[in-house]
This record gives C-alpha cells, sequence and structure tokens, in this order.
C-alpha cells in the first residue's frame, strides 16, 4: 500500500534506523525518478542549522532529486563540522541516484549542539538507498520522528486539465513549534507538471496559510523546511503562471498543508486542547495576524486553556500587549458561542456554558472582536500541561 508521500508517481522512500536514536528508526529518504522541480521555504531564525543553509542553496536553481532528513541530531550550532556533514549527506545521496549533491535535499531534527554521528548516518544512507520503494513512504514519516507521539502524513487529488494530479506529503513536529515561513519539517511530493517559479509561491502561499499559524510553545526552531518536489509523472499540462490550473493546484496543496498543520498541534507535547484564536475587525491583516499570533503564545492563555478556565481577562491582556493600537473600549471576546466581554468589560454571562466551551469545544474558539476596520487573522493553538515541562526539562536525558 502507497503511503502519502509517494502516492504521487515518480517517487520512492525508505525510513532506517542507523543508531542515531537507538532502538528506533532515524534516517528517512525521499527520492525521485529524475530531478523535479522543487522549492523550500525556511526558518527565519537567524541561528540557522547547517542543513538549512546548504539546503537553501541547493534549491536556489529550483530543482532536486531527493530529500535526506535524519532524527536525534539537528546538526545546529556545530560550526564548519555541521556544514562539512550536512554537504556530505548530500554527496552521499547524490552518488547513489547519480546526480550532483546540489540536487539534494538535507535535513535534520533532534538535540541542538551535537555533532552528527557521520560513520552512522552514511551507513544509514547508504542503507536507504538500497531499500527504496514506492511502498515504504510510510516507514519514512515514521523516521523523521522526535517527540512525536504518531507520524503525520496527508494527501489529496486535484484535476488540472482533465487530468487527476496527486499530493502527498509528511512531517513531524510536537515541540519548538511556532514556525515562521516554515514549519520543522515537512515534506511534499506532487506529480504535477509545474514550473518552480509558480510552485514556490504556490508553497508559499500554502504554508502562510496554514503551518504558520500554528503555536505549540512560542519557539521558533533553528531547522525548520518545508520542501517541495514536482516530478510531472501525472502528465498534466504544465503550470508556468497564473491561472485556472495553478489556483486549482495551490488550493488542493494548501488544504494538505492545513490537515499536516492540525496534525501538528494535535501531537503537540503534552496537549490535551487545541484552540483556534480568530481576531476579527482590525484595521489591517498584518495586524490581526500580530494580536492573533500574542493571544496563542500567551502562556497565561495556555493554561487557562488546559483548565478550562474561562479567564477572558488573560485575552484582553495578551491583546493590549501585542504591539497594535488597541481601543480597549471597543474590544469584544467570545468564548465558543459565549459572548464574555463587551467593550472591553465583563458582560453578564453564564459562567458554566463558557466553562464547557472550553472543556466540549474541539477546537476551542477564542474570537476577539476589535470593532476597527475589515481585517481578521487566525492561528491554532494548544494548552500548556505539566507533561511539556517534564518532557522538556529532560529532553536529553
Amino acid at each position: 500500500m502507497l503511503s502519502a508521500i509517494t502516492a504521487p508517481r515518480g517517487f520512492r522512500a525508505a525510513g532506517v534506523a542507523c543508531g542515531i536514536k537507538p532502538g528506533r528508526p532515524d534516517l528517512a529518504l525521499i527520492a525521485a525518478d529524475h530531478a523535479c522541480a522543487a522549492a523550500g521555504v525556511f526558518t527565519t531564525n537567524l541561528a540557522s542549522a547547517a542543513p538549512v543553509i546548504v539546503s537553501r542553496a541547493h534549491l536556489a536553481a529550483g530543482r532536486a532529486r531527493a530529500v535526506v532528513a535524519n532524527a536525534g541530531c539537528a546538526n545546529a550550532a556545530t560550526g564548519a563540522q555541521g556544514l562539512e556533514d550536512a554537504r556530505r549527506m548530500a554527496a552521499l545521496v547524490g552518488a547513489g541516484l547519480r546526480c550532483p549533491p546540489e540536487e539534494i535535499v538535507v535535513a535534520s531534527t533532534g538535540v541542538i549542539g551535537v555533532p552528527l554521528p557521520m560513520e552512522r548516518v552514511s551507513a544509514g544512507i547508504a542503507e536507504a538507498l538500497g531499500c527504496l520503494a514506492a511502498d515504504r513512504g510510510g516507514e519514512a514519516a515514521r523516521a523523521i520522528l522526535t517527540t512525536d507521539t504518531r507520524p503525520k502524513e496527508a494527501g489529496a487529488e486535484v484535476t488540472l486539465g482533465g487530468r487527476t494530479a496527486r499530493i502527498g506529503a509528511m512531517a513531524k513536529g510536537a515541540g519548538m513549534i511556532a514556525p515562521r515561513m516554515a514549519t520543522l519539517l515537512a515534506f511534499f511530493t506532487t506529480d504535477a507538471s509545474i514550473e518552480p517559479g509558480p510552485l514556490r509561491e504556490a508553497l508559499a502561499e500554502a504554508v502562510g496559510e496554514s503551518l504558520n499559524r500554528v503555536t505549540v510553545d512560542g519557539d521558533t526552531s533553528t531547522n525548520d523546511m518545508a520542501v517541495i518536489l514536482a516530478s510531472g509523472a501525472a502528465g498534466t499540462e504544465a503550470i508556468r503562471g497564473p491561472g485556472p490550473a495553478f489556483d486549482a493546484f495551490r488550493d488542493a496543496l494548501a488544504s494538505v498543508a492545513r490537515e499536516i498543520a492540525g496534525m501538528i498541534v494535535r501531537d503537540g507535547e503534552g496537549v490535551t486542547r487545541v484552540a483556534e484564536v480568530r481576531i476579527e475587525g482590525a484595521r489591517n491583516a498584518e495586524e490581526a495576524d500580530r494580536i492573533a499570533r500574542t493571544v496563542a503564545e500567551s502562556l497565561l492563555v495556555k493554561t487557562a486553556l488546559h483548565g478550562g478556565d474561562p479567564n477572558w481577562g488573560r485575552v484582553l491582556a495578551a491583546v493590549g500587549r501585542a504591539g497594535v493600537a488597541v481601543d480597549e473600549s471597543r474590544v469584544d471576546i467570545f468564548l465558543g458561542d459565549v459572548w464574555v466581554a463587551e467593550g472591553g468589560s465583563a458582560r453578564e454571562y453564564s459562567e458554566e456554558r463558557a466553562r464547557a466551551a472550553l472543556i466540549a469545544e474541539d477546537p476551542v474558539r477564542i474570537r476577539v472582536r476589535l470593532n476597527a476596520g475589515p481585517a481578521s487573522g487566525w492561528m491554532l493553538t494548544s494548552d500548556l500541561s505539566k507533561v511539556y515541562v517534564d518532557i522538556n526539562a529532560s529532553y536529553r536525558s
């Protein structure tokens, strides 16, 4: 049975255990039958990991043949040796596939500040190259997990000019989730035919409305990347720019990315509840998004969500400190369908109904109406539990 990442034609995958994470798969390889149009978006964290630096350069030409990713070691804050190791990973895969190393995307996730055990990684790459198959995508999806409890996979079909193309995705992410233009590790494949320029645009737009709107803990990783390869094996007419075919492809890609984004938040470290924070009536979209992110990343809002406490004052406080000029006397707040604050002050409402909304809704709806303009924005967030603290207090142990 084909998994999501290899459902598009022209792709094979493998996932192996090379010993970075004892007893668990920890190296994944996704390979196309030939060089593809490719695009990526990467973390804006200035402390970018070596694989981010290498892969950003490799994708500049808009072509790629494969993605190799390891778990258990981020290869971040590893200096010149880290860059050499990332390039070595690309060279090993390129040699195995008989293509230039510049056609290989490299990704890593795990502990920061630890060198890659390259002997193990090299052996793992050789093993993965030897067992690439169209029915081994599920193994690849499991091999990139760190504190995740389950793989994240999704797919969709889209009709382009009378032919059906497929889009597949796999991702990992549970902690250090507050992506900005990417999300930890997310890989997409498609057998649609599309030029690198519009592919890059479609990915950026899709990520901006999905993976870039989730947060678990407010931390943006050093290793975040989202990458897509397009094999063109479906035989669809090439998408070269704007038009109905581009719109259909972008919307399908965004749908898959939103599904993946939801999986990441729901599998966040220690997560028991998920909430959608929606800001309405802002002056412009930028201000709406900034307020939505501030509310979604507020530790006080997240702990209230965990306890099922309808403490709307924490929401108002986060709105007020978002760095956006807001008239408090015009702010309304809703928890689910319960209108809890009007004009910046408490109104009469049922505490029981508000608490029930926080406990029963999935996702919980936190809605803020600014009454200042026509724009809106949203974020998908999670609660903050004791389990999150336990996991991250002993992450290296």
